[in-house]
């Protein structure tokens, strides 16, 4: 590790991190709405964004500065089982294509800005649309803090902030800087300034990728050096290997399928999903987006790099950041630091915008203030996503950085409960929405119980996301086993419920709502809750 700050790869960081601001804050002049004060302007960017800006927001969106940081930093730690994460997003895009065309057409249709929008609506149920809410906004908040763990790691390994016994102020004055400046932007711009940042964001991304592939096996002799050297650091160590061991497989591929099953139930996914300003866009976009996959397998072999080049660090979240300084020349090595750094400002953003959308239409309109107008709903929304920011920065500062992941890892076992309600809402109204909240109640239980008897050699409590499968005594996924477990409760209360004509509330849409497009006859948005669909 070089001694002190790191003037020139400072000096480029600073200057990409300028150009990001500005680009945010003019953001709210770009296709500036004749109403600004509703959600579907401030929170959705008007839903108008076409194939491309689309494709951008989602890849800034799902690939976050902490994939950059987290997904080399576990092969390098684990092996080859880091690389869960490439074959759960090439399983995640055959999903969507099948359910996220129907969710953009009801939403479009019914002015929904939330996943609990649409239960609501769906199951005539607000407890249960209550209940989704709240789990995605929990889901969220630490997934929001390890966006900023990522700035973090990005300036400890630049040198800026000083040692581990500077006054706490100018250690983390850095990353208070940082968060302060995507607080004023998405308050301004709203998901407008993370959809032109995302263009920045990418960019940088597959020219880093790009050049690391190809100039740091150079450097280190090769891809076959760089291969023998990781499996030896395996061998040594113990633990894992270039093939995932026997015993680790039924974890791998619980965690993959899991995972994928997740991805597109977190609010921030959705958020930008429905800002396209079409059912074809949303298409397109399930075909193009694996492009992203791609670009993440290149990015896990920086963890074998990383073993290659001598990289030794006490907190693996640090590797890639410090593979970079010590390969690359000072102004590329800024260069990645700001692909990093805008890396977590992108999804930041939509993050603190979905979890505040989530909020405001499900918790205060909803409960709160039924009467509330969009320029109402607009204000509290804004407020809120600077409150879920200052919630995630108080969580970084305030706490061990593995507390942060292990809770974003335990907000994956909880949003994957909510797929029943949504999913299944999407293609069937089979299921009694009493059942579908016992159900979610279960899973909710369970994955949290599970995780929290898990140990690591760190952590007594919340050590991991992965235990033994009940009745089959292989250990894998909890997020996938309590989603099971979700399921089953659900299957036989509806049979239950509806033998006892348990009432099965009010359905406001219809089945042609699930395939129109923008242009369609009759497809009007922000229709209010209480008449929308009522001709249904």
């Amino acid at each position: 590790m070089k001694d002190g700050v790191n003037g020139v790869a400072l000096a480029v960081f600073i200057f990409f991190f300028l150009a990001v601001t500005a680009v945010g804050f003019l953001a709210a002049r770009w296709r500036k709405a004749e109403n600004e004060h509703s959600l579907d302007e401030w929170g959705l960017g008007g839903r108008s964004f076409g194939t491309w800006i689309t494709w951008f927001l989602l890849g800034g969106d799902l690939y976050t500065a902490y994939t950059f940081v987290a997904v080399p930093a576990a092969v390098y730690a684990a092996g080859a089982a880091g690389f869960f994460a490439v074959p759960y997003t090439i399983l995640v895009y055959p999903l969507i294509f099948t359910f996220l065309p129907r969710l953009w057409s009801v939403s479009h249709k019914h002015g929904y800005v939330t996943t609990s929008d649409f239960v609501r609506g769906r199951w005539g149920s607000k407890g249960l649309s209550l209940a989704v809410a709240l789990t995605g906004i929990l889901a969220t908040m630490p997934y929001i803090a390890l966006q900023l763990v990522g700035i973090q790691a990005v300036l400890d390994v630049m040198g800026v902030g000083g040692g581990e016994n500077t006054n706490w102020f100018v250690k983390d004055l850095p990353l208070l800087i940082a968060f302060g400046v995507l607080a004023a932007y998405t308050y301004s711009s709203g998901l407008r300034a993370p959809a032109l940042i995302a263009f920045v964001k990418d960019t940088l991304i597959y020219i880093v990728i790009a050049v690391a592939i190809i100039y740091i096996p150079i450097k280190l002799g090769g891809f076959d050096e760089i291969f023998t050297k990781a499996s030896a650091k395996y061998a040594d160590a113990g633990a894992g290997g270039l093939v995932p061991a026997p015993a680790g497989q039924w974890t791998y591929a619980t965690l993959a399928l899991g995972s994928a099953l997740a991805l597109f139930m977190y609010p921030h996914s959705i958020t930008a999903t429905l800002s396209s300003k079409s059912r074809e866009v949303i298409r397109r976009n399930t075909t193009i987006l694996p492009l992203y996959s791609l670009m993440l397998g290149l990015l896990a072999l920086l963890g074998f790099m990383a073993i290659a080049a001598g990289v030794k660090v006490t907190n693996g979240q640090l590797a890639i950041p410090q593979l970079f300084e010590n390969m690359f020349p000072d102004w590329f090595a800024g260069v990645a630091f700001a692909a990093i750094g805008i890396g977590a400002l992108v999804p930041a953003a939509i993050m603190s915008i979905a979890a505040a959308n989530l909020f405001t239409r499900n918790v205060y309109k909803d409960f709160i203030k039924p009467d509330a107008t969009p320029e109402q709903e607009t204000k509290v929304s804004k407020l809120v996503s600077l409150l879920v920011k200052v919630g995630a920065l108080v969580f970084v500062l305030t706490m061990d950085k593995t507390v942060a992941i292990n809770f974003q890892l335990l907000g994956g076992i909880w949003i994957l409960q909510t797929f029943p309600a949504l999913v299944g809402g999407l293609f069937t109204r089979w299921f009694h929405r009493w059942a579908l909240l016992a159900g979610w109640a279960v899973g909710m239980v369970y994955g949290t119980v599970a995780a929290y008897g898990v140990a690591s050699p760190t952590q007594k409590h919340f050590g991991g996301s992965s235990k033994e499968i009940p009745g089959i005594g292989e250990i894998g996924y909890i997020g996938l086993t309590a989603f099971v477990l979700n399921v089953v409760v659900t299957v036989v209360l509806t049979f239950a419920l509806r033998a006892a004509k348990a009432p099965e509330g009010v359905d406001e849409t219809s089945p042609r709502d699930y395939t129109a497009d923008a242009g369609d006859p009759g497809v009007a948005v922000e229709l209010p809750p209480a008449t929308a669909g009522t001709s249904h």
